[in-house]
């Protein structure tokens, strides 16, 4: 099945975070998924976009949010209409995320223009905005085949990474032995973030994929999900219908979203639900979760420092990583590992080894 420029294809990208853990580059008034990485002159939210145009039709992407942010991304995405950003008035996790895009995704093929679309044959992919893909044909093909397979089955589809490396910093998905005939496998168990050692054997074993948090679903499969395992979420927005996608929809989800359970989709349905399945994939994928993924993906000098935006040089020093403002000179001298960020006036310096601490650290600054 030719599923390109398909008007039954939905994209629905996460972008409300405020990425603390790039701090200080990354701040809760522009962050991370707002900035341009790599100096190619596109941020990770645009190069999302990008990403998805050629098998889903722009009017058919929707950006969940927070209402701090609609401005930025009406000025990064001018093709974008306003109703298809959707701004929620508090942070509830991405479960009561993904429920508000499923109800308006629902108004949209049932009350909108687009009479090619109908309920049993929309299928939706939901990503995030600030993972890098370096494949993106092959990202694209892999979604394409995820769709179709959503498409026949009533299944939760999620993508996992072939892991190359013993991983701290993902979760895991263990697969089921057996494939179906697409080669897409019922998942047997999620896992969270291991220690060193679980990750070398989950590695060794072949059974486990890196959870990317890509997932892939018929409009009816995710209601149905909604409906049995968050009913309590289920029914806020059971009372949005015939609101949402209407212009009493902001006032609406300001007085209700802020009622949904703060709650991740993967504790609420995907750890819960008996239909879930993963289908193997590998295209360069990275979450750019920390300033080590950063640091793994970027061009490095004999020595393995990086430097980026700026201009550093490096003295009996290796494994560094240097961002500061642009046209900013540093130089660094024995010292190893290290992250050294400077952003508006803010100095980070912390070794890389201990960057999952950085959100603690911006949580105290903030206290």
């Amino acid at each position: 099945m030719n599923m390109e420029n398909n008007k039954n294809n939905y994209c629905v990208i996460m972008a409300g975070g405020i990425g603390s853990r790039f701090w200080p580059y990354s701040r809760e008034e522009k962050p991370k998924q707002f900035l341009d990485f790599f100096g190619t002159g596109r941020s990770l939210l645009q190069m999302t976009v990008d990403r998805f145009r050629p098998i889903v039709p722009i009017e058919n992407m929707l950006i969940v949010t927070n209402v701090a942010y609609k401005d930025i991304i009406l000025e990064q995405i001018p093709d974008m209409q306003e109703s298809q950003i959707l701004c929620e008035p508090a942070r509830r996790n991405t479960a009561p995320c993904i429920a508000y895009a499923t109800a308006a995704i629902k108004s949209r093929v049932l009350h909108g223009a687009n009479e090619e679309a109908t309920p049993d044959g929309a299928r939706i992919v939901v990503a995030a905005s600030d993972h890098l893909i370096l494949e993106e044909e092959k990202f694209r093909q892999t979604i394409l085949k995820a769709f179709d397979f959503a498409g026949l089955h009533n299944a939760i589809c999620t993508l996992g990474m072939s892991p190359t490396r013993p991983e701290t910093g993902y979760g895991y998905i263990q697969r089921q032995p057996e494939a179906s005939s697409e080669g897409i496998y019922p998942v047997k168990e999620f896992k969270e973030k291991p220690n060193l050692e679980t990750a070398k054997n989950y590695l060794a074993s072949g059974d486990y994929l890196w959870n990317s948090g890509i997932f892939i679903w018929s409009l009816e499969t995710i209601e149905n999900a909604i409906a049995a395992y968050m009913p309590e979420v289920a029914e806020i927005f059971a009372r949005g219908e015939g609101i949402i996608g209407t212009q009493e929809e902001g006032q609406w989800i300001k007085e209700n979203f802020p009622k949904c359970p703060n709650i991740s989709v993967d504790y609420g349905i995907m750890e819960k639900a008996d239909n879930v399945f993963v289908l193997p994939s590998s295209f360069g994928w990275s979450d750019l979760g920390t300033w080590g993924s950063l640091y793994e993906l970027s061009e490095k000098d004999e020595q393995g420092n990086v430097s980026l935006h700026s201009k550093a040089h490096f003295y009996e020093a290796e494994g560094n990583i240097v961002v500061l403002e642009k046209g900013k000179t540093a130089i660094v001298q024995g010292v190893s590992d290290m992250i050294i960020a400077e952003e508006s006036g803010a100095l980070l310096i912390c070794k890389k080894a201990e960057e999952q601490r950085i959100k603690d650290f911006v949580n105290l600054l903030n206290t």
